[in-house]
């Protein structure tokens, strides 16, 4: 006898004694799970169709290993903003085989750890606790994530646009992080230029050229 049943938004047609990875299912080694979502079964020709699911059909499947599978890399790159990001994920999984297929409310032969399903509701009820807790966090952490890079002097701002590379956009990046007149750009130090390169879209050789361009304009 086979059945089809859905774990983890996957569908997998299994028969007795099948090995198989799902996705992970809160239980030890050697617990004995029970799988509700049941789409069909059946034997040689004759199989039954649930809508969705059949009535009163369960699978049941003993717990062999929780693991991770192999990792998967997720890379981005902006071309000339100096921007890479990249991302790694390991999807974890739970190793089982399938001890029964069960039909009409039969009961399992062994007993049965505590069901996916719960394990699920439990933490989607923490998700919004969890989402709330965030969006409560002290306003202090917030500001000082939002700090600019430099204090902006006091006095009249100068046009950075007058800087060959520097367009409107970047002209306005640049005074939202303190920078807004040709002396701040002409006394960068390497230092101050590794902080820009670090933390905004723009290269080092691009800071450094701007950098030479405003040591010529406060000559004037």
């Amino acid at each position: 006898m086979f059945a089809v049943i859905k774990t983890g938004g996957k569908q997998y047609r299994v028969a007795a004694n099948d090995l198989l990875k799902i996705e992970k299912v809160e239980a030890n080694v050697g617990d004995i799970v029970e799988i509700g979502h049941v789409l069909a079964h059946g034997e040689g020709e004759n199989v039954t169709f649930g809508a969705p699911f059949v009535d009163g059909a369960i699978v049941t499947a003993e717990v062999v290993e929780q693991g991770k599978n192999r990792t998967v890399i997720a890379f981005k790159k902006r071309r000339r903003q100096n921007s890479r990001r990249k991302i790694g994920h390991r999807q974890l999984l739970t190793t089982v085989r399938i001890s029964e297929i069960l039909l009409g409310g039969a009961k399992p032969a062994k007993k049965t750890a505590a069901k996916a399903e719960a394990k699920a509701e439990v933490a989607a009820d923490a998700a919004p606790k969890e989402a709330k807790a965030k969006k409560d966090a002290p306003k202090e952490e917030a500001e000082t994530a939002a700090a600019p890079l430099f204090k902006a002097p006091k006095g009249e701002p100068d046009d950075l646009t007058v800087i060959k590379g520097i367009g409107p956009v970047a002209a306005k990046d640049l005074n939202e992080q303190g920078i807004i007149t040709f002396a701040q750009l002409a006394k960068l130090t390497e230092k101050d230029v590794a902080k820009i390169d670090e933390n905004m879209p723009f290269s080092a050789d691009q800071i450094k050229d701007w950098r030479e361009q405003a040591k010529e304009l406060t000559k004037k």
